[in-house]
């Protein structure tokens, strides 16, 4: 019998795994953090390792060093299983071994374990490839399906669907403790934040609501940026997350749930004069996996708006011969672009302009220099809100 360790503090999701992969007849062990999953390694000799990056008391990083460091496991397969916003972190997961590495926002239960039986039948030495579209490795050799009636994964779905509500209200209490603290105290609201989106992003994805997962995906990012960097920890960035946290309650009562994760498409238009600030504005995009076309006349992106239809607009403010303010203004005159989300992004953050910012028509606003994955969260919520609903 294969042996597999799953190194995931969050019990009830490392449970839920555990059991999938227990039916599918391997030997499954736990380790609720970094050191007790290198002690592990050690003991267990396992014939793969599923690994998050986000752990207590050792980071999965250093745990994946250390195993890549003794002659014992250094070929031993290890799957990153984590965020898909931490990009640093899954570098530095690729540079130090990783074999492979699944995004929890967007690897099915049943993804999951065609990836684990693959690696385990193929092996692979360290740093293999990245794993492609819904979690599955590009060219894997197909596998037989996973032992798991529809009423299995129906149950499965309702339990953790009715985990995300206290979740959320669980975010929303602690948004709102963060907001009336300084320093310490409300870096350890953050740090809480941080703790709860994370656990939130697995649990629906395992419940199948795939836009809620994305979502917290994106916010665990920030919150862990916040708490790292607490300079910015600002009225923006609360705002930021107080938007997101808001709607993921919205995407929880939708109650859309399916067996696997859709793209997410959005035509997107970037309006800036300066070159450094549109390419930042597109790094920032890519990482919710969203193009854009961009441009440096408003003039031009008149035009363009008025021929084509764009699904959220990104406007800079001091720009030459129309300023951000009267070219949304302009688009609000036109019949398609009533309520289509327009958001500033402008070095201009004082109450003057925000509030002709509002009064032009704007939806929302972020100040230069941004954090990208606060404008990443900010354009998930924005580009969610638009998605025509099921049923």
């Amino acid at each position: 019998m294969k042996k597999i360790l799953i190194i995931e503090d969050d019990e009830i999701v490392a449970n839920i795994y555990r059991s999938k992969l227990t039916l599918e007849g391997f030997s499954v062990a736990i380790a609720p953090d970094g050191e007790s999953g290198l002690e592990s390694v050690r003991q267990l000799r396992p014939d793969v390792v599923i690994l998050d990056l986000m752990l207590p008391k050792l980071s999965g990083v250093d745990v994946l060093k250390k195993v890549r460091a003794d002659p014992q496991s250094e070929k031993l397969p290890v799957i990153v299983f984590s965020n898909t916003y931490l990009t640093n972190t899954v570098q530095d997961a690729w540079k130090a071994g990783a074999t492979k590495c699944l995004s929890k926002a967007s690897c099915s239960p049943q993804q999951f374990v065609k990836v684990v039986r693959a690696t385990i039948d193929g092996g692979g030495p360290p740093g293999g490839q990245s794993v492609a579209g819904a979690g599955v490795q590009a060219g894997a050799t197909p596998t037989p399906p996973v032992k798991e009636s529809a009423g299995e994964a129906a149950e499965g779905k309702v339990e953790f669907l009715e985990m995300l509500p206290p979740t959320i209200a669980a975010l929303r209490m602690l948004l709102q403790a963060a907001s009336r603290e300084t320093g310490a105290a409300q870096l350890k609201h953050v740090e809480s934040m941080h703790r709860h989106a994370h656990g939130l992003t697995s649990k629906a994805a395992l419940g199948g609501m795939w836009q809620v997962a994305q979502l917290s995906d994106a916010l665990e990012a920030l919150l862990g940026e916040l708490h790292e960097k607490p300079a910015n920890l600002n009225v923006s960035t609360l705002r930021t997350v107080a938007s997101a946290v808001d709607f993921l309650g919205v995407l929880m009562k939708r109650g859309e749930v399916s067996d696997k994760p859709e793209e997410l498409v959005a035509n997107i238009l970037v309006v800036d004069d300066e070159p450094i600030s549109r390419r930042a504005v597109i790094h920032a995009l890519e990482k919710t996996k969203l193009k854009a076309i961009s441009v440096d006349d408003p003039q031009l992106a008149f035009d363009l708006l008025r021929e084509n239809q764009f699904d959220l607009i990104f406007l800079d403010v001091d720009m030459p011969g129309m300023n951000g303010y009267e070219l949304c203004a302009k688009v609000r005159g036109l019949p398609a672009y009533k309520t289509t989300p327009v958001v500033f992004v402008t070095g201009l953050s004082d109450l003057e302009a925000r509030t002709n910012s509002m009064m032009s028509g704007g939806n929302d606003f972020i100040a230069k220099p941004f954090i990208f994955v606060e404008l990443a969260v900010k354009t998930l919520v924005h580009v969610l809100r638009g998605q025509p609903q099921a049923g």
